[in-house]
């Protein structure tokens, strides 16, 4: 489905930028977010395979050999932003005696480690370890998620859009909606239609009405930055550019051109993705990171949606559908 695709590529986008952004401090020594990393690879996959895994340093610090452990699974994880046999090995080595019967995992949070699962590995106490299994990095992490059905990974995304959240300027922000929303009033998209939806109706209601379930995170998430938009439009107005109503438009064409194929939650994203595309194709178009893009094209389509230019409303007062 349309939105499925959608959350793998946010997960895959997120993860490798926090693989990258631990491989790039480490260089630097600065191990701050290998800390916090440690930590979110535990809630993740608790999230993600329904261990119980606890860190090791609430009841021992720097504990040898081990970061992370699941007492009820018999699972021990070292979690490394280096990839070698000499640091798996050094990790078998230690005394893990305490331990006997449990699978010994590694976790690599920075490092490609496929190389690693076709070698032997010294093990002197016969730790449960099985490199082709018991070997993770984030590109073996993402071909299991991408099996996952939409529901799990659905579950996942969430978690991650929680865990991971990407602080916001908000100057680059209105710059950047700003950039977006001239592209898209370039064009004559005015369909006769010049009226903004005024009256006050409650979004949670207008979100079950329509059978929004995965489009609900995105509104409750980006609805804040409502008067956010308002204040763009605002700007422009005042020079005498009434951008609002082609953006808005814009917006209103997609969702009408791909109500009769898609609904729900497909249809809400694929006005998502009509809208980015159409600002990657303009000619205008400075290119910027990816994920600022989504945040803009998000806000700018929950917006729509407030205004009553997309969906029905269950009040009978929408433009939406006329």
């Amino acid at each position: 489905m349309v939105y499925r695709q959608r959350y793998f590529n946010y997960i895959v986008r997120k993860l490798s930028v926090l693989k990258t952004e631990i491989e790039l401090r480490g260089k630097l020594n600065f191990l701050d977010l290998h800390l916090h990393s440690e930590n979110f690879y535990l809630y993740f996959f608790n999230e993600l395979f329904g261990w119980q895994l606890q860190n090791m340093n609430a009841f021992k610090a720097n504990s040898e050999g081990i970061d992370l452990i699941d007492h009820g699974n018999k699972i021990v994880i070292q979690v490394s932003a280096t990839a070698t046999r000499q640091k798996i090995e050094s990790a078998l080595s230690k005394d893990l005696s305490h331990y006997a019967g449990y699978v010994f995992k590694f976790i690599s949070i920075a490092k490609e480690a496929d190389a690693l699962r076709g070698k032997t590995f010294a093990n002197p106490h016969n730790m449960t370890f099985d490199p082709q299994t018991d070997i993770h990095d984030v590109a073996s992490i993402l071909r299991y998620i991408n099996v996952l059905n939409t529901d799990d990974m659905g579950r996942i995304y969430r978690f991650i859009k929680k865990e991971l959240i990407t602080e916001v300027d908000p100057v680059k922000l209105e710059t950047n909606l700003a950039a977006i929303i001239t592209i898209l009033a370039k064009e004559d998209w005015n369909s006769g239609d010049s009226a903004l939806e005024t009256k006050p109706f409650a979004i949670g209601k207008k979100i079950v009405f329509n059978n929004l379930d995965a489009a609900r995170d995105i509104i409750d998430e980006y609805d804040i930055h409502h008067n956010r938009v308002a204040r763009v439009y605002a700007d422009y107005d005042k020079q005498g550019n009434n951008k609002s109503l082609s953006v808005l438009n814009a917006i209103k064409q997609f969702y009408v051109t791909h109500k009769a194929t898609f609904s729900d939650d497909a249809l809400f994203f694929k006005v998502i993705d009509c809208v980015a595309e159409r600002v990657r194709e303009s000619a205008n178009y400075a290119p910027m990171p990816e994920e600022e893009l989504d945040l803009c094209v998000n806000i700018l389509v929950v917006d729509a949606f407030i205004l009553c230019k997309i969906f029905k409303n269950p009040e009978g007062y929408a433009n939406a559908d006329p």
